[in-house]
């Protein structure tokens, strides 16, 4: 199913939310490249998305989330990764902080930290609030393949569930990914974003 939007009908984020509700894989626009998303609270989605992608299973997932206040619900943020996201989110800016247990064990289930992003994009936030729940984040390319900025650019080996079509986006680069473990920022991923 294919969803012609820049900003997003009360039709194609209802399509959207359903979508995700059964475990389902929707491609959307952010503010970097294309994307793939999932529930992050299904594992069998995140397995799925992983297949889709045929990334290894040992890659630790990000997760997105509308803003700060919710992402605090999932990651324990010292000061300063409070003070990196209160200056870049929204943004392309993921950061790396510890887990708590309020997320699902079988998400990234090796690893004790999680990368949270918050994205400054009108129709990803819409799917967001919509959603009410956290999505897993990834870009819609084949594990190790270069980002996409169109729909018609996405590998025939790849069908997820929902394409939201808004058309060629600028060309930027991923977000970036920080880690602030010890109160010092390390740059994992330099990206669009410039600290």
């Amino acid at each position: 199913m294919i969803f012609k939007s820049k900003i997003g009908s009360e039709k194609m984020i209802k399509n959207t939310l359903t979508v995700l509700e059964k475990g389902g894989i929707i491609m959307h626009a952010t503010e970097t490249c294309y994307g793939f998303a999932c529930d992050a609270f299904n594992k069998k989605a995140i397995k799925r998305l992983y297949t889709l992608k045929k990334m290894n299973a040992k890659k630790p997932s990000s997760i997105m989330v509308t803003d700060l206040k919710t992402a605090q619900k999932y990651g324990k943020f010292n000061n300063l990764a409070l003070k990196l996201a209160r200056k870049y989110w929204p943004g392309p800016l993921t950061i790396i902080v510890q887990r708590r247990a309020s997320l699902p064990k079988f998400l990234n289930p090796s690893a004790k930290t999680i990368g949270i992003r918050c994205p400054n994009h009108e129709l990803t936030q819409k799917i967001l609030k919509a959603y009410n729940h956290p999505i897993i984040t990834t870009s819609a390319n084949l594990s190790g393949e270069k980002e996409i900025y169109s729909v018609r650019a996405l590998s025939k080996k790849i069908k997820p569930d929902l394409i939201i079509d808004s058309g060629t986006i600028p060309h930027r680069k991923p977000s970036t990914i920080v880690s602030t473990e010890k109160n010092k920022i390390e740059i994992l991923r330099q990206g669009t974003l410039k600290i």
